[in-house]
């Protein structure tokens, strides 16, 4: 009676193979051999976190799209609609077409994507709008639209580039993507805030405006706009450091306090119609935030000269706006805010008042906290310039690149090991097939 032939064990594959899913740990685990069709949503190696259904929207495009279609659709639809349908109404039913022909009754599906409230005294050609409850519709459909944004910058735009330039790892290529989208939207964002800050009376940092004036509650279409979808970016990136979007850093818990202290200001300043002095800040953040991300991106490229040069850029742009503007403007809080009239120091919301006197403690200590988190990464800049000139790295403090790299050259190589020790049914080792 023959003996039946020993099958071989699986677990002496060769981890070098390229064709071996152990090969590259961001492949798709399927069967060797197998003829599952890969993605087509995003690049292969990209890897999404895995959210419940319905978040699905945060992290990938396509579910985003559908909810910022379906309110053009319907707004279009209505628009489309309503003329036809109104005098049919207005034969069968009069009281519902007389409503529906009234040129006061606007399209509902509007405020979901455009801004609303508009003061109903403003000049047409020069409308104003106020705040209201369908801003809160308005920021969550921006929130989708930015979720939307960075996935397709980060992943679909910045990882074929990243590639081109070389780079391999997993955690560059990620990082790369963070990085290129904070080029694009900060230099976008720093753009619309310097237009709108040109037409203001705040124009250059004039900071006497912050209070003279005050209420100033009624703003230009495009100035609620841009305040509006800067909240619901800085929303956005809080649910990116929730869901986990993006490898913490070292400097995770102080990007938390940014971002929530960030919310905090930009609501107050929003509810409380200091506007005037949001953009100011915002001004003042997003433009060094550009220089600092490109910069990030030459480091990752690896241009080397490129690097030191847009570096040292970057740190004059960074104390100029982030420290000096900053604290010209926590000097203004400190010395300007009696500045505002004596009718509207008081607490009246139906006015649109809230500036009593505690108001600029709450105010200043807000700026103050965002102007020490901005110190602490300022210490880790000047150590990289000091590094800069006296060793010639630039590399950031904060960046843990290097080492997820090495943890991942390691990781593999655990494996091959690992599975090389795996003994067959007759108690050997089995050694890696080798090519």
């Amino acid at each position: 009676m023959s003996r039946p032939k020993k099958r071989p064990t699986k677990f002496a594959l060769d981890t070098n193979d390229p064709d071996h899913h152990f090969a590259d740990p961001f492949q798709p685990q399927t069967p060797l051999g197998s003829n599952t069709p890969e993605r087509a949503s995003s690049p292969v190696g990209a890897r999404r976190p895995k959210v419940a259904p319905w978040l699905r929207w945060a992290v990938e495009p396509v579910e985003a799209s559908k909810l910022l279609l379906a309110p053009i659709v319907l707004y279009i639809s209505w628009e489309l609609l309503v003329p036809y349908i109104a005098p049919a109404f207005e034969f069968l039913v009069p009281a519902i077409g007389a409503h529906l022909s009234n040129e006061r009754i606007s399209n509902p599906f509007g405020p979901i994507f455009l801004v609303s409230h508009r003061v109903p005294k403003s000049d047409p050609d020069d409308p104003r709008y106020a705040k209201g409850w369908c801003d809160l519709v308005f920021l969550a459909y921006n929130i989708v639209f930015f979720s939307c944004f960075r996935q397709l910058i980060t992943v679909n735009l910045s990882r074929p580039l990243a590639k081109n330039f070389g780079l391999k790892k997993e955690t560059k290529l990620a990082r790369f993507g963070e990085q290129s989208h904070a080029v694009v939207y900060f230099l976008l964002s720093g753009a619309w805030g310097f237009c709108l800050m040109r037409q203001l009376p705040t124009w250059w940092y004039r900071t006497e405006y912050f209070w003279i004036d005050y209420p100033h509650w009624d703003m230009k279409p495009e100035f609620k706009r841009y305040y509006l979808m800067q909240m619901a970016y800085w929303c956005q990136q809080l649910i990116v450091l929730v869901l986990g979007l993006e490898k913490p850093r070292k400097d995770f818990k102080e990007l938390v306090a940014h971002h929530l202290v960030t919310l905090w200001l930009v609501g107050w300043s929003y509810g409380m119609n200091l506007t005037l002095i949001g953009n100011a800040v915002f001004m003042s953040m997003d433009i060094p935030d550009t220089c600092f991300a490109f910069s990030k991106l030459l480091n990752y490229i690896q241009w080397e000269r490129a690097k030191v040069f847009s570096f040292a850029f970057f740190f004059c742009v960074w104390t100029y706006f982030r420290h000096y503007l900053n604290l010209r403007i926590l000097w203004s809080i400190w010395t300007e805010f009696d500045l505002i009239p004596l009718h509207a120091r008081q607490w009246t919301p139906t006015e649109g008042t809230y500036l009593v006197g505690w108001m600029k403690y709450q105010i200043f200590g807000a700026l103050a906290l965002l102007q020490a988190l901005n110190l602490f990464w300022y210490y880790l800049i000047v150590r990289v310039a000091v590094r800069t000139i006296i060793m010639s790295e630039t590399d950031d403090d904060r960046s843990d690149d290097e080492g997820d790299d090495k943890a991942e050259d390691q990781k593999l190589a655990g494996k091959k090991v690992e599975f090389s020790k795996i003994p067959e049914r007759g108690g050997r080792y089995k050694k890696p097939h080798q090519n």
